[in-house]
């Protein structure tokens, strides 16, 4: 296996979306979550994604055995709102953590703590603001839900959520950031501006991160 090719189709598999594209994320979009944004760069993922990242280039991948996974965060402290409650936001975590334990341990040991030979993974669910028909922000959520018009025949607006995530892969013995992901993806568009969003509509877009990574790792492997 080459160096860092590993650890860099786990960065990138893991944050693909899947059905629509979205454009990588600007920023001014970003969260805090990772400590340093300054040495990712535009890349493409497996499936020819726009994301940005960093990979240590003088990783050993070699070294590595099994991933621990931490449960995803929401990231800044969640705002619920009618429109977005909290079982909602805590329902996507939840699901984001499914996911990913789901499909890697297909093909990826799945260790029950950090230490030597685990790359732990760190995901994270990220912000930008929600958005009404002039692009206005209405609201903000530590959900990158984009409520951005969409014009029906009827003339009453579709919402449209789109989902962002900030990951960090860190050496699990001695805690040295490895790599880092942003990526965001666009889920099930709402029927109007007082619909509750649900896991659901995103569930799509989560899927498909979890199952590109694992995708990944069976071409590496193979």
């Amino acid at each position: 296996m080459k160096p860092a090719l590993m650890i860099g189709t786990l960065c990138l598999a893991s944050l693909v979306v899947a059905g629509c594209a979205s454009k990588v994320q600007q920023p001014d979009e970003y969260s805090g979550f990772l400590k340093d944004y300054s040495r990712l760069k535009d890349a493409r993922s497996p499936s020819g994604a726009e994301v940005m990242r960093w990979v240590d280039p003088n990783i050993n991948v070699n070294q590595y055995t099994s991933v621990y996974i931490e449960p995803s965060q929401l990231y800044p402290a969640p705002k619920p709102t009618e429109k977005i409650p909290q079982s909602t936001l805590n329902a996507i975590t939840h699901y984001y953590d499914e996911a990913l334990k789901r499909e890697i341990s297909q093909v990826l040991p799945l260790a029950s703590a950090p230490g030597p030979g685990v790359i732990v993974v760190r995901p994270a669910i990220t912000a930008v603001s929600s958005q009404t028909e002039s692009l206005a922000p209405y609201e903000y959520i530590p959900v990158a839900l984009v409520a951005a018009a969409v014009t029906t025949a009827s003339g009453i607006r579709d919402q449209e959520t789109q989902l962002s995530t900030e990951a960090v892969f860190i050496d699990g013995k001695n805690q040295n950031v490895i790599a880092q992901v942003v990526r965001k993806g666009t889920g099930k568009p709402l029927s109007n501006a007082d619909q509750v969003m649900k896991a659901d509509d995103v569930k799509a877009v989560i899927d498909g991160w979890a199952s590109d990574m694992r995708q990944s790792f069976q071409k590496v492997k193979h």
